[in-house]
């Protein structure tokens, strides 16, 4: 993976548990980040990351012709908390739409560790604090405990994170990020105990997606922007046509089948699940 050293800042922006702005020591290097989809830079050289293998709780996701929407309280919150104190900051105060107001220090020293950016422009990495492993601009190989130094698995550690895997993630890699996952799973760490995955979480409108399904976010992204839709139909009838409308692929490990992601989901009346765990989809990305 491409190594770039920098620094951490969420003054003036909306850090989450999965998210965040992180500016090079040298800018230029954002051009050797491999493509198809080039990373989105602002002209200090500053731009947002995606920390890859993971999901967090939504806390300000919109749905395409909807308002901001998130996840029931306080996980999403609390990742969004975990995150900015592991990099470094402390005093991090926001303001009512969550908006850093003030942090110590300003910036943070770390670097990330990566092999692309997403369909929006944000630089998916595995992100680490303090020196960097290797210069930046270098390639280095990632095994386990490098993995074990990254924000990404303090995240899932903690129970903050849903598992989020796609196919540019190492095996190796993912393996190490499930078994962190079963553990804080097993006991009942973050946000499992609450957990309607695999359950089933009854949903009829936005206003219970919101407030009461705990959820993969993934799975609350699909559901906001259909009933959005919807407009005000809070019937899940349609919702496996729209996702076969949407066009998610997803490989199914334990089956060793590449489908699409309606058939692992599963609606009964108002209640939706996922019918495999999380950490068993490998999803293509975009």
């Amino acid at each position: 993976m491409l190594v770039i050293e920098g620094s951490y800042r969420v003054l003036g922006a909306r850090p989450d548990g999965d998210s965040v702005r992180f500016v090079p020591a040298d800018p230029s290097q954002w051009a050797l980040v491999p493509g198809p989809h080039r990373v989105r830079a602002n002209r200090a050289g500053a731009a947002q990351l995606r920390l890859d293998g993971i999901d967090t709780l939504e806390t300000h996701y919109v749905p395409a012709h909807g308002a901001e929407l998130g996840q029931p309280t306080p996980f999403g919150e609390d990742a969004a908390d975990e995150l900015t104190a592991w990099l470094g900051f402390a005093a991090v105060l926001r303001d009512g739409h969550g908006t850093v107001t003030s942090s110590e220090p300003a910036t943070a020293p770390g670097y990330l560790l990566t092999r692309g950016a997403d369909v929006n422009g944000r630089c998916v990495a595995l992100a680490g604090r303090g020196p960097a492993p290797a210069p930046g601009g270098t390639w280095m190989h990632v095994d386990p405990a490098l993995l074990g130094r990254t924000a990404n698995l303090h995240q899932l550690r903690t129970g903050l994170a849903y598992p989020t895997y796609y196919r540019k993630l190492f095996a190796e890699l993912r393996e190490v990020m499930t078994g962190a996952t079963l553990r804080a799973r097993s006991e009942g760490l973050g946000l499992w105990p609450l957990d309607q995955t695999l359950y089933g979480a009854k949903v009829d409108g936005l206003a219970s997606l919101s407030e009461t399904a705990v959820l993969l976010p993934k799975l609350f992204r699909r559901l906001a922007d259909y009933l959005t839709l919807g407009a005000g139909d809070p019937s899940l009838a349609g919702f496996r046509a729209y996702l076969d409308q949407r066009g998610d692929r997803v490989l199914v490990l334990s089956r060793g089948q590449f489908t699409g992601l309606s058939t692992v989901v599963e609606t009964d009346a108002q209640t939706v699940r996922l019918a495999v765990p999380p950490e068993d989809l490998v999803f293509e990305e975009r």
